[in-house]
């Protein structure tokens, strides 16, 4: 079968590999849909020092069962599945806290298993254990459904904001994770939801989601003065970084309001994670200041919930497909801001 290996830096080659085959306990997915994760491009651009090569990436993904040769297996040949992709080898004291996301015993697929750039894809046998598989019964498009794995990853920084009818929310980064960010605002009933970004063509886009408003970051920094005028000169009470800039990080902190909670969804790169911050911001005001990292299994099932509602706007998500071989198209695709999510279809 055809699949897209990660050999090394800006090296990803759609390649003849052997299909996988299954031991005791394993599951066989035919993959439908598998989105480009932000890691991906990051991975491709700088390499990644868990990765280690030859490795198929794709890890936001829908399929269905196509074998199993796990008998007590939460789902059987024939159901559609999404999938919780975090691996737990042992307990500690993460895992007994439900943060499986922060366990110094976790895998990852696309990181430390084969993903799903590609046909198929086998399941490890210790996640199908953990019931990391989770049966799609809706109708909702396996593009959409894709969606799962990153909206799970928002959800985990949702869980600690505590947005509802009071608040004003502004999030700053309108890609796909800023937007996925702005919608759950939206569902929890935010007041107000803006978005900010230093790209035109990514705030057109985001100007169609049910937000309040868009501003383009400046060197000026009137975007912040911009924030405070729409809430009435006091900031917005939650703030989500979803860019990799230390810049956004100390515009998250200028712009919250006074007893605000702000969020640094995106971490820095690792080659530069220090930044300089002006931590009065923090102490003067009384910041709640937060960290976000992949996601718990609650989030995932919460995301995978939402999803089969119909509420979420996946489908102004993904904007763009591409067939397997054409997957290195996506990178700039989503580097200059034409597209919000690129969705792999491996079927063609």
């Amino acid at each position: 079968m055809q699949a897209a290996v990660y050999q090394g830096k800006e090296r990803i080659v759609v390649e003849d590999v052997g299909e996988p085959a299954l031991s005791a306990g394993e599951v066989l997915l035919k993959i439908h849909a598998c989105s480009v994760c932000g890691t991906d491009l990051r991975t491709y651009r700088h390499g990644d020092k868990k990765i280690e090569p030859p490795r198929i990436l794709g890890h936001e993904f829908c399929a269905t069962v196509v074998e199993s040769a796990a008998p007590d297996a939460n789902v059987s040949v024939g159901d559609r599945v999404v999938m919780y992709i975090v691996i737990v080898s042992a307990r500690d004291r993460y895992v007994e806290m439900g943060r499986e996301n922060l366990s110094n015993h976790r895998t990852t697929m696309s990181y430390h298993h084969d993903g799903a750039f590609a046909p198929l894809m086998k399941v490890p046998a210790l996640a199908v254990k953990q019931g990391n598989l989770f049966q799609v019964t809706s109708d909702i498009p396996n593009d959409q459904m894709s969606l799962a794995e990153p909206l799970g990853c928002c959800m985990n920084a949702h869980s600690r904001l505590g947005i509802g009818l009071k608040d004003t929310v502004a999030v700053i980064g309108a890609g796909p994770i800023g937007m996925m960010h702005a919608s759950l605002a939206r569902l929890q009933g935010a007041q107000k939801v803006f978005v900010l970004d230093t790209n035109p063509a990514r705030l057109e886009m985001a100007a169609a989601f049910d937000i309040d408003g868009t501003v383009l970051v400046e060197a000026d920094g009137s975007h912040r003065e911009w924030v405070r005028e729409q809430t009435d000169g006091f900031g917005a009470d939650v703030v989500i970084a979803a860019v990799s800039a230390a810049a956004a990080q100390n515009d998250a902190l200028e712009i919250a309001a006074k007893a605000g909670r702000v969020n640094f969804f995106a971490g820095l790169p690792k080659s530069n994670p220090i930044a300089p911050l002006d931590v009065n911001q923090i102490h003067y005001k009384e910041l709640e200041v937060s960290g976000s990292y992949s996601e718990k299994k609650s989030d995932f099932q919460a995301a995978f919930a939402l999803l089969h509602s119909g509420r979420f706007p996946a489908d102004q998500i993904i904007t763009h497909h591409l067939p397997l071989d054409r997957v290195t198209e996506a990178f700039p695709l989503m580097e200059s801001g034409e597209a919000l999510k690129v969705c792999i279809l491996p079927e063609g």
